[in-house]
């Protein structure tokens, strides 16, 4: 197995904000190179355990590949987007399911700011130079849960699919339609009020139910809440919370989000093209072929193709990246037009990604069928990854309805 970590020209001033420092990320890119044979020879076991074992999430914790995106002020790296996403693509590269737990934790960092500051506090507030380790968020975004007012609080009662990463974690959130005397309390828009809320994980019941056929290492169980009393402090807006901590990771995170999907996928999709190149570099040759993959006109014909696509999606997202961490530097990231923009984006290369690695598992032929090869878990994760809420195909109709709004005719041009 050939193991990689993502290229980052650290030296770019143009790739990160001031308040970042390349010190960090270089640190922990060099700790992830060192951990990267450890990693790759542990995929088999973090399959059949559906989780990823708590003596690595150990070892991440210890290099702060949770703390990507954390406040410097409560003990965390506070990397630029760009950067801490090279970071996380690095690790998907290395495994999926690794790759996919560490997204996610990292991603709970920009939701928790939107919390009110005391309840901040209380999550992130203990001396960082004791905890080190902690802590880290996870949960579902499903708005499948109510919450219903009453004088005690808001009782919670939900079930909610897709926790990745829920064994591991120390806080939890999921999202509620909010209700009173059962019926649906409107938003200012006037849409049912949905907020996302956060309580310890040990509050939580978790019920075993991930067994899937791809990112089966995730561990992403459904998680349960009955008739809990869930008190305000503990709820945020997503979509329109004030954040509690300044910095421009924390001003629009679900700007943000859809973009941590695409790094994962592109370090998946870069790994399954280091497969197939692996495999052809062994000096395989397939039944009847004359030649062996690596001198054969047909395979670099294909791979010429594939690896153009992949290359094609890599810098889509980088440029849509760049262009979200401008906006957010600047102040004017916080549009319904840059969400659906960088939403685009992510569905394209989201795509892009499993058209790659389903075309290096066919290029690989029958020995990419195999428990052995790395091939055919690199696809799965891909296709199980591409049907995530935030890259899922439907939300191209916002675009679409998005450019229709845009467009101007001249009322010469026809």
């Amino acid at each position: 197995m050939v193991v990689h970590c993502v290229d980052y020209d650290l030296a770019d001033p143009r790739a990160h904000g001031d308040g970042c420092t390349s010190a960090d990320a270089e640190r922990l890119l060099a700790e992830i190179r060192r951990l990267a044979p450890e990693i790759a020879g542990r995929g088999a076991e973090i399959e059949a355990a559906r989780r990823v074992p708590p003596d690595l999430i150990d070892t991440l914790k210890s290099i702060d590949a949770f703390r990507l995106f954390m406040p410097r002020s409560h003990g965390g790296l506070e990397l630029d987007l760009p950067m801490g996403l090279h970071i996380i693509q690095a690790l998907a590269r290395i495994e999926g399911s690794v790759g996919w737990a560490t997204m996610i934790g990292n991603g709970g960092s920009l939701l928790a700011p939107l919390l009110p500051r005391q309840t901040f506090e209380r999550i992130y507030g203990g001396d960082p130079l004791i905890d080190r380790n902690g802590p880290i968020l996870a949960g579902s975004i499903a708005p499948v849960g109510t919450a219903e007012a009453t004088y005690a609080g808001w009782r919670v009662n939900g079930r909610w699919p897709f926790a990745s990463g829920c064994q591991h974690a120390d806080w939890l959130t999921g999202f509620c339609l909010m209700t009173e005397d059962g019926k649906p309390l409107p938003s200012d828009g006037g849409r049912p009020w949905v907020r996302g809320f956060l309580l310890p994980a040990g509050d939580w019941q978790i019920e075993d139910t991930w067994h899937v056929m791809g990112l089966e290492g995730t561990g992403s169980h459904h998680i349960v809440l009955a008739d809990a009393i869930v008190q305000e402090a503990n709820f945020f807006d997503l979509e329109k919370g004030t954040p509690c901590v300044p910095g421009p990771l924390y001003q629009a995170p679900a700007h943000f989000l859809p973009l941590f999907h695409g790094a994962f996928e592109v370090g998946v999709a870069e790994a399954a093209l280091d497969d197939l190149l692996a495999l052809a570099n062994s000096g395989r040759q397939q039944l009847k072929a004359a030649v062996p993959l690596r001198e054969s006109e047909i395979f670099h014909y294909e791979l010429g193709r594939v690896s153009a696509e992949l290359r094609a999606a890599r810098a889509m997202l980088e440029a849509q990246v760049a262009s979200h961490w401008r906006h957010a530097v600047a102040g004017t990231l916080r549009t319904e037009a840059l969400l659906t923009e960088g939403t685009q984006t992510a569905i394209w290369v989201s795509a892009a990604c499993v058209r790659v690695a389903g075309a290096c598992f066919a290029l690989a032929g029958g020995s990419a069928i195999y428990d052995s090869s790395p091939l055919q878990r690199r696809m799965r994760d891909l296709h199980a990854a591409n049907l995530h809420a935030a890259v899922h195909q439907r939300h191209y109709a916002a675009a679409g309805e998005a450019a229709i709004a845009a467009f101007d005719r001249p009322p010469d041009a026809f």
